[in-house]
């Protein structure tokens, strides 16, 4: 069954249930009884092989009995028990309780679980169906300014609809949005009682169960701020647990504590630590304290504070990201809008309620769009991954998001037979974000659950970060995930994401996360914060209506978020074609299976440990291909040779892992001093170490103090040159750019003005555009120029994405054309002569007033045989989207019978952008659509013809959806 006994050999164990136990294990090994002894002897072995597996430098030093600690001991974290389970049950044949992951703290726990587990559970496939599909609501809450507002819009309109099912193993609990209002009123009547004033802030530590939504939703009901913050992942650590909690609670102010019944009695002492934390309560306590039952909602601001989300990990420094309502509601109602959310969807979830993306993504998404939503506990994912896409199943689940490691952890640990009759043929959207995502994980899972009905198209890269809301871009639903394979040395060498070919080495896969959220924005600025340009890597910067105010509390890491109206990401990443591609972290932050570890906390306590050279100990993480998440590795320096004492040390070293981390480092590396590198400054250079670790350079002979500085200057030296020779170069690509549009317009403006024929006017501007394209080295291709009428009035309406459309319209026209631009150019001293002789057509910016005079001028130069370009998005943004189109084109082609040609033109916003005066360089392609015929000459047909060429100019541009939900105005 397993291999050999341990080393301190099999404690002899009893419970009422080794009879059953011995009697199924005995059925399933062939008839064989299998002993409480050789059960021990599975579990201790299975659990020392998992731990060596996690932590190969600990084989000397691993000493480990039944009774060691699954944490400290075996190094086991959340992953590292899921594997250790998915083991025992393969080796022991039964099926474990999905409370041992969490519960149990020691192998002779685990023995204990596998002689009470039960034999021929039903399953997942045997579960009876339970449809949530509930259909359409006649609306969403568009007018609700606040959450509260939000929950009493529904309780107004559709009280008894299902909002909730909680899936437990004791049974499924559904909750309406009558309940849910009528117990968040009697929560928010017991805070009253207990003087819980608005604004105050309520820290909930709650696991996932209709207490956490009664209580969430109560304190906003009583006009104060809830506080998540995670709970215990095992009971046994609750003090532990509320101790390392104490910053987050000192810092957010709370006033309340609100814990599970069963923990009052140590959160109240807790309580007795922190100055301001009166009490620790139960939600259904102060429900029964509510002496005259429920109370109306208090009023509460659009920009008022609706919570505090603390950064998963920030124990240390605390980061309470300060989010109003108009913030999360506009996070929302972007969101739910990319993704094209209906009521007749349902979301599935598995995620914590603690953080962002299950907190807002899941829960507070599906309450605003009416979605219902099926949540289960993480714990329930972690024990049994197969779960999660049984929900999906029986539930007709459309949405779910989840991290990579929990798409990993599907394809990596999840056995055909659990799978037998699945089918998730209604997941139309499987969101992934969180930490990074693994372009091999995402194949990996959609070739393994194809025969299952999952489609790849589902899939979704998306991007987010809790300082805006959750979601900041989203790919277009049902595409499917687009990879950009790029080289790893240009990238890491120049920066640049150089696209190269599939069969090329040295590539690295970057995949898309999608374009901004409609009405917010990223861009990619450079060390010295300018904007540097398409394929460009840099630190990432977003703005928008999501975006946090600040850190609750913390001036200092505010003041570092904020750059002017722009707020920084910490991440590194770029843009191609309008979307973002992350490619790493400024900020060196780890995120483990879903939870952020801060370096800094775990080196200031590895340093202080005896043997260790204090200041000179880096923590990074190191990319673990198995679990597709990353590692915690520990880089520290000491003087210690011998290796008795150099063992003894790394147990120190995990040991003091696990008190931060509540589990040891993933590898611990002991190298000579001055081997950890750092800045002339003497700060720590984590992603150098982290290079020189993954090229397995660290443990070489040390090099000599002459050598090292000498290869120190020379790098130095080399990156400041090609610093300075990268700026140097933009500086003179500007400048040349700039004189070169000088000089060309030098030149276009007298001849225009001067010579007399139209066609001649034309050839000179054409014939300048592109020499000006020439000379500023971007190339304009061209195609579908066969389908541009050769005579005869058309209508040519194209996107409007920087200063230089024109421009690349007249570089690609070789007929002469008439471009309709705003009524404000022709007072214009140089511009106005200029567009005057080209024939341009001058009309009101907002249609009305002198827009019917207009559209008639415009439609009469149709007739006569002209071809008339306009912008019909009317002025352009720099933020990347296709916005709604004017109806002038359309009409005026309509009315003249004149077809239209619709013209998609890409990569002007990326060589100028809007707002922008830098140019940058880059390539430009212009595509002719064919001629689309209006079917009328009325205004019906006016808007048919906007709607058709609208949707062939946003499928070729490559950039978002920005027109709102139901289409333009008519006008």
């Amino acid at each position: 069954m397993c291999g050999a006994a341990p080393q301190h050999g099999p404690a002899h164990l009893t419970t009422e249930a080794a009879p059953r136990a011995r009697a199924g294990a005995r059925a399933l090994q062939g008839g064989h009884e299998v002993t409480h002894e050789e059960i021990a002897r599975c579990v201790l072995d299975t659990s020392r092989e998992l731990a060596l597996e996690l932590h190969p430098h600990r084989r000397r030093s691993l000493r480990v009995s039944l009774d060691s600690s699954l944490d400290r001991d075996f190094g086991l974290d959340s992953l590292g028990r899921v594997e250790l389970l998915v083991r025992l049950e393969r080796s022991l044949r039964v099926r474990l309780p999905e409370t041992l992951l969490a519960e149990a703290a020691t192998p002779r726990d685990l023995v204990a679980g596998a002689l009470a587990a039960e034999h021929g559970a039903p399953s997942p496939g045997e579960l009876p169906l339970r449809d949530l599909v509930l259909g359409p609501v006649a609306a969403i809450p568009e007018d609700a300014r606040t959450l509260t507002e939000v929950l009493a819009w529904h309780c107004d309109r559709h009280p008894e609809r299902t909002h909730l099912l909680l899936e437990r193993e004791s049974g499924d609990v559904e909750i309406s949005y009558r309940a849910l209002r009528d117990a968040a009123a009697s929560v928010a009547a017991g805070l009253r009682r207990r003087r819980v004033e608005p604004g105050t802030s309520v820290a909930l530590m709650l696991p996932t169960s209709p207490e956490f939504f009664f209580a969430f939703f109560g304190v906003l009901w009583a006009g104060a701020v809830p506080v998540p913050i995670y709970p215990p992942f095992r009971p046994a650590q609750l003090e532990e647990h509320l101790r390392r909690q104490a910053g987050i609670l000192a810092n957010a102010d709370a006033r309340l504590l609100i814990v599970p019944g069963e923990a009052r009695g140590v959160a109240a002492l807790l309580g007795a630590q922190i100055q301001g934390l009166r009490v620790a309560t139960a939600t259904e306590l102060l429900a029964s304290e509510a002496e005259a039952g429920a109370i109306d909602a208090a009023r509460a601001h659009p920009d008022a504070t609706v919570l505090l989300q603390y950064t998963s990990g920030s124990t240390g420094r605390p980061k309470g990201v300060v989010l109003s309502h108009a913030n999360l509601l506009a996070n929302v109602r972007a969101m739910g809008k990319s993704l094209e959310v209906t009521a007749s969807d349902v979301f599935v979830s598995w995620l914590p309620l603690y953080h962002d993306m299950g907190l807002i993504g899941a829960w507070l998404g599906s309450l605003y769009h009416a979605v219902p939503a099926a949540i289960s506990s993480p714990l329930r994912f972690l024990s049994r991954p197969e779960s999660w896409l049984w929900a999906l199943h029986r539930r007709r689940g459309t949405i779910s998001a989840a991290p990579n490691f929990a798409y990993e952890l599907c394809v990596r640990r999840v056995d055909d037979a659990a799978l037998a009759g699945l089918d998730l043929s209604s997941w139309r959207l499987a969101l992934n974000g969180s930490e990074p995502v693994s372009p091999d994980t995402l194949r990996r899972f959609a070739e393994r659950f194809a025969r299952y009905g999952f489609r790849k198209e589902a899939l979704m890269p998306v991007y987010g970060l809790a300082e805006c809301a959750v979601g900041l871009a989203f790919p277009p639903p049902g595409r499917g995930p687009v990879i950009d394979r790029i080289s790893r040395l240009a990238l890491a060498r120049d920066g640049v994401a150089q696209p190269v070919g599939g069969a090329a080495s040295g590539a690295v896969e970057v995949p898309s996360c999608g374009a901004p959220l409609p009405g917010h924005e990223i861009r990619i600025v450079d060390p010295a914060g300018r904007e540097v340009g398409e394929r460009h890597q840099g630190r990432v910067q977003f703005r928008g209506p999501s975006a946090t105010a600040g850190y609750f509390h913390n001036e200092s890491l505010t003041r570092d978020l904020r750059v002017g109206e722009w707020l920084e990401s910490g991440d590194l990443g770029y843009v191609a074609g309008g979307e973002i591609h992350v490619t790493g972290r400024t900020k060196d932050m780890i995120k483990r299976a879903g939870r952020n570890i801060y370096p800094h906390e775990l080196e200031e306590v590895v340093g202080d440990l005896p043997g260790v050279r204090k200041g000179c100990v880096a923590v990074f993480g190191g990319f673990d291909p198995e679990t597709r998440t990353e590692r915690v590795v520990v880089l520290a320096e000491t003087r210690e040779t011998e290796p008795g004492a150099r063992d003894a040390l790394r147990r120190r070293i995990d040991e003091a892992a696990a008190r931060v981390l509540d589990t040891p480092a993933d590898d611990v590396v002991l190298v000579p001093p001055h081997t950890v590198l750092k800045t002339s400054s003497g700060k720590l250079r984590r992603a150098a170490c982290r290079e020189l670790y993954e090229r397995g350079a660290l443990l070489g002979r040390p090099r000599t103090l002459a050598w090292q500085v000498a290869r120190l200057a020379a790098t130095g030296t080399w990156a400041r040159a090609r610093a300075w020779a990268q700026r140097l170069a933009e500086l003179s690509y500007a400048a040349a750019f700039w004189a070169s549009l000088v000089l060309v317009a030098a030149l276009a403006w007298p001849l225009v003005v001067a010579l007399p024929r139209a066609h001649w006017r034309w050839s000179a501007l054409h014939g300048l555009a592109r020499a000006f394209l020439a000379l500023v080295r971007a190339p304009l291709r061209v195609t579908g120029r066969e389908g541009v009428p050769a005579r005869g009035g058309a209508v040519l309406v194209v996107n409007h994405a920087s200063y230089l459309d024109g421009l690349a319209v007249a570089a690609a026209l070789e007929r002469p054309a008439r471009f309709v631009v705003k009524r404000e150019l022709a007072a214009q001293r140089f511009a106005g002569p200029f567009l005057r002789r080209l024939g341009a057509l001058f009309v009101e910016r907002v249609e009305g007033g002198r827009g019917a005079a207009d559209a008639q001028h415009t439609a009469e130069a149709v007739r006569a045989g002209a071809l008339v370009v306009f912008f019909p998005e009317g002025t352009l943004y720099r933020e990347p989207g296709l916005r709604p189109f004017h109806l002038g084109a359309f009409v005026a082609a309509a009315s003249s019978g004149a077809p239209v040609l619709p013209t998609a033109l890409r990569g002007t916003r990326s060589v100028l952008r809007g707002d922008q005066w830098f140019p940058r360089r880059g390539e430009l392609e212009l595509r002719f659509g064919e001629p689309l015929q209006p079917k009328g000459s009325d205004f019906a047909s006016a808007i048919d013809l906007r709607a058709r060429a609208r949707r062939w100019i946003l499928d070729q541009c490559g950039e978002i959806d920005l027109e709102p939900p139901g289409g333009p105005e008519p006008g």
